[in-house]
């Protein structure tokens, strides 16, 4: 059992960065608190007080600086259970070197900032989906940073494209939660649910509610609406530290994410908090 006596709870989207070591061009003034080195050892008091027993780090940058930053830091903390890196899906040979990463432990998926590319299909390239049916074979999964509406109507044309593919949807796609009108997106998740290789994260709904000001209700429908369309063995968590930080901190988030589920069944809490997670990355039987 974890520390607050719920069992296994696995962060699946968990973030660290070194400006001193790798380039991220988005990381500027203009993200406030976020525009500094941040570790992992800086959110490790908090994780044991969530109850967090285990981790999966995600990738930040377009680069494999930033995938070898977060091995090292899986080599020396244990408790992270798996790296969702980067790799250039239009090159074959880099796809194939990531898949001997895998074998040798640590890679469990792959991300690419695809909404920081100039071509807003990026996803959808021709050569951009030969690359996926190459991390498919390997038995890698792909996280999408499928932003409403754009990115996040091209997940069903990937799941389509590439059906041995694990479809990884961050942050719900960011739904749009200050409007107060989640039709639109729900649609658009709901078309994506269709398909059974695609998946989503409950994590970063405190800074998609868009106020300082948010409440774990005004949370609710996004997650009851990605709960009735996925079910719970499709959804995971995930804190999304330091980026949370934007949202009220990680204290904050988890806090919320218990009284959301809290209602729940014991076996949807058990998927949702780890069994999920452990599935799709393949991370072996949760720590408890």
């Amino acid at each position: 059992m974890d520390a607050i006596g719920r069992g296994p709870l696995i962060d699946a989207h968990l973030h660290m960065w070194d400006l001193d070591a790798c380039a991220y061009p988005w990381i500027t003034p203009a993200v406030g608190i976020l525009n500094r080195t941040h570790t992992i050892d800086e959110v490790e008091a908090e994780r044991q007080a969530a109850g967090v027993t285990g981790a999966v780090l995600v990738q930040s940058a377009n680069s494999r600086c930033d995938t070898d930053l977060m091995l090292g830091a899986m080599a020396t903390h244990p408790w992270v259970r798996g790296v969702v890196g980067w790799v250039d899906l239009l090159k074959g040979a880099a796809v194939e070197e990531v898949a001997e990463r895998r074998a040798a432990g640590g890679v469990v998926g792959v991300r690419h900032l695809n909404h920081d590319e100039p071509d807003p299909d990026w996803l959808v390239r021709p050569a951009v989906i030969e690359g996926l049916k190459a991390l498919a074979r390997a038995g890698l999964t792909f996280d999408v940073v499928a932003i409403w509406p754009l990115h996040l109507g091209h997940v069903p044309t990937l799941a389509a494209a590439v059906p041995d593919l694990t479809i990884v949807v961050d942050h719900l796609a960011k739904p749009p939660i200050p409007t107060g009108d989640l039709s639109a997106w729900r649609a658009a998740m709901a078309r994506a649910a269709e398909y059974p290789n695609v998946v989503a994260k409950l994590s970063g709904l405190d800074t998609a509610a868009g106020s300082p000001d948010w409440t774990p209700d005004d949370l609710r429908p996004a997650f009851e609406g990605a709960l009735e369309l996925f079910g719970a063995d499709r959804l995971m968590y995930g804190g999304d530290w330091p980026v949370t930080l934007l949202g009220g901190g990680y204290a904050r988030q988890h806090a919320a994410f218990e009284w959301l589920t809290g209602g729940r069944s014991p076996l949807e809490r058990e998927a949702i908090r780890a069994g999920t997670a452990t599935r799709v990355y393949r991370l072996g039987s949760p720590t408890s």
